[in-house]
């Protein structure tokens, strides 16, 4: 009577016992790798929003300077060493509402008086050239600014809720300088902070 034993040969065991450890090594790599690309993707999201914000126009508020529905990427760093100055675009946290962001241009600063009259605007009795608005203003009116504040208006005039409505603006109220128009891809483009110019 022949008796058959089946074995496995001690090379192979070998070879199995080594790959276990081998898979696991992997294994272990693969997750790594995951988590790396986990916490670099935080970090840089969270440092990306630190330095920046990003916008959607909501409404023709600031039109022809901005349309809505475009996306503005802003620089919250913009005002950390300077404070803003005529002609910024701004984005804000509305004073009545500060979950509310809004976006318009810096037309008065501190110690100032804006007159608005006949469709012009006035900056401490002289007149202010404005080559970006949709319309003149169809209102008039006088405001004081003081201290911390800013006098803001939208470039669309008469289609905007801005300072010659709700008041002035706390400037620590102020987010960021807006940047460029990132979206859509058609109106990609820097934004337009035209500088104080005055009538001769």
């Amino acid at each position: 009577m022949i008796n058959l034993e089946t074995t496995t040969p001690t090379s192979e065991v070998q070879t199995q016992t080594e790959s276990q450890p081998q898979e696991t090594g992997q294994w272990k790599r693969f997750v790594l790798d995951i988590l790396e690309t986990i916490l670099l993707a935080v970090v840089l999201y969270f440092g990306i929003n630190a330095v920046s914000a990003r916008v959607r126009v909501d409404g023709l508020s600031m039109s022809p300077t901005l349309q809505n529905g475009e996306y503005v990427l802003v620089s919250r760093l913009s005002y950390k060493t300077g404070a803003p100055e005529r002609g910024d675009i701004i984005v804000f946290s509305f004073p009545m509402d500060t979950r509310q962001d809004l976006i318009k241009r810096v037309i008065g600063l501190p110690g100032e008086t804006i007159r608005i009259q006949g469709g012009e605007v006035f900056v401490n009795g002289r007149k202010l050239q404005e080559p970006y608005i949709a319309q003149p203003p169809a209102y008039n009116g006088e405001w004081i600014v003081g201290e911390g504040q800013l006098f803001v208006l939208g470039d669309n005039r008469n289609d905007s809720k801005d300072s010659h409505q709700w008041g002035l603006l706390p400037i620590e109220n102020v987010i960021g300088k807006a940047l460029l128009i990132y979206w859509p891809p058609s109106d990609w483009k820097l934004v337009n902070h035209t500088q104080e110019v005055f009538a001769p």
